[in-house]
């Protein structure tokens, strides 16, 4: 058994990214930020769905359409193929703990 919360470091000079199971499909990642955000310059342009929820701490996604969508522990989003994206926010304050699920969508 293992804990999502497991070897979480005191000092995070850049934001940590755990692969928790990867399958066919799909892929789940641990991701660990305080206070990182994504580059300035780049998006992320991603080949599959994205659903992803925040564990602990505050974060806010900035969409290229000009969307913003503030996540706390608990919220969570949807993010489709393609639709680029970065994270503007994660708090300097707290650790922020995420769970993304990357997945390949079927089509009904």
């Amino acid at each position: 058994m293992m804990n999502i919360f497991a070897d979480i470091p005191d000092q995070l000079p850049e934001e940590q990214f755990t692969n928790l199971c990867r399958g066919q499909n799909m892929r789940i990642e641990r991701i660990v930020s305080h206070g990182h955000t994504s580059p300035t310059q780049g998006w992320y342009d991603q080949d599959a769905d994205e659903w992803v929820i925040v564990l602990s701490g505050h974060a806010r996604l900035e969409f290229e359409n000009g969307g913003m969508q503030e996540l706390s522990a608990g919220d969570y989003i949807n993010i489709p193929t393609h639709v680029r994206h970065r994270v503007a926010y994660t708090d300097p304050d707290e650790i922020t703990v995420w769970l993304a699920v990357f997945y390949l969508a079927v089509e009904s």
